[in-house]
C-alpha cells in the first residue's frame, strides 16, 4: 500500500482495526491504550478524542506530543518488513505502533512491550 494511503486513513479506524486485533487474542482496550500512550506521549484522554475525531492516521503521529524515545529499541518483523529498516520516519513510527501491538496481541508481557 502506497505510504500516502497510509497516512490519510482515518485513525478511529485504524483504532478499531488494531483493538480488534488485540481484544481477540484476549487483550484489553486499556492495554492498547497504555501501548499507544507510551509511543506517542499522548494522554488517555487526547486519544479518545482523536479515537472519536476525524484525524488522518499520519497527522496523529506528526502531532504526536511526546514520541517515546525508546522507539528506537523495537524491532522485528511486521508484514514483511524490518520495523527498524523502513526509510521514511512517520512510516517507520506507524510500524512500530503495529510492532507493539502484534506483541500484545501475541500475549507478551507488558514490561517486555513498553522495552522497561
Amino acid at each position: 500500500m502506497d505510504n500516502e494511503k497510509v497516512f490519510q486513513m482515518d485513525f478511529g479506524k485504524v483504532y478499531g482495526l488494531l483493538l480488534d486485533k488485540a481484544v481477540r487474542k484476549g487483550r484489553t482496550k486499556a492495554e492498547v491504550d497504555e501501548v499507544i500512550c507510551w509511543l506517542t506521549g499522548y494522554s488517555g484522554e487526547a486519544l479518545e478524542e482523536f479515537r472519536a475525531g476525524s484525524v488522518c492516521y499520519g497527522d496523529f503521529f506528526r502531532n504526536a506530543p511526546r514520541p517515546n524515545p525508546n522507539q528506537t529499541l523495537i524491532q522485528g518483523v511486521v508484514c514483511g518488513v524490518r520495523v527498524q529498516e523502513v526509510a521514511d520516519p512517520l512510516m517507520r513510527e506507524i510500524r512500530y505502533l503495529d510492532k507493539l501491538i502484534d506483541e500484545l496481541a501475541k500475549g507478551k508481557p507488558m514490561e517486555k512491550i513498553l522495552r522497561e
